[in-house]
């Protein structure tokens, strides 16, 4: 049994991140890091009818780049939330279970969180219904170098022999690993749960 994994929060987070949740139970969620630009805390990746489409939760702008992610606000001066949610409709609306999930899904494009782990945490409880997966959510109190953990904060999260299923768009482009756990709910629906739980973590 592994110890304790820690976690970075993360936007609709990829599917080996998923597996990581729903093979292990003591998994911590890090509330006290400096904000990382250009990962999966605020964007995630999911297949469009030209192939991956990265889409990015804006924050607002800090004089300094030392902002606790705990404290790092979501903007709304774009409107992304619209955008954001146009994308996924378009690139999903002919998947198997698109129709199963998106009203639950879409309200989080309408109502507006302030801060991004709360964003965040609260979508990721609705994909873990999804699931119908529990966990305990623990959050750090404080940064933590090093202690009796499996430290994943700079986890890439992907799986370069991640089995196939089918996608959308997959005669055009063919199998696309390591997207957001969206394309395989998407995608699989209720057997999302069996993939996650025989997916090899290998950490």
């Amino acid at each position: 049994m592994l110890n304790s994994i820690l976690l970075p929060t993360s936007y609709l987070a990829p599917i080996y991140y998923y597996a990581v949740l729903f093979q292990y139970n003591n998994c911590m969620f890090e509330h006290h890091e400096h904000f990382i630009k250009q990962s999966l805390r605020n964007r995630c990746q999911i297949y469009g009818a030209n192939g991956k489409i990265l889409l990015t939760i804006p924050k607002e702008r800090k004089g300094s780049s030392k902002t606790k992610i705990r404290d790092i606000k979501i903007t709304y001066k774009e409107n992304w939330q619209q955008e954001h949610w146009k994308a996924i409709k378009s690139s999903y609306n002919s998947s198997p279970f698109f129709d199963y999930y998106q009203d639950d899904l879409n309200v989080f494009f309408k109502q507006k969180e302030t801060y991004l782990v709360d964003f965040n945490k609260k979508l990721q409880e609705l994909i873990l219904s999804f699931l119908h997966k529990k966990i305990t959510y623990t959050a750090t109190n404080k940064y933590i170098i090093s202690d009796d953990f499996t430290d994943l904060r700079e986890h890439l999260f992907t799986n370069k022999n991640q089995k196939r299923y089918d996608q959308v768009f997959m005669e055009k482009h063919g199998f696309i690993a390591n997207l957001s756990i969206i394309d395989l709910l998407f995608n699989l629906g209720p057997e999302s749960s069996d993939y996650l739980q025989e997916m090899d973590l290998n950490i």
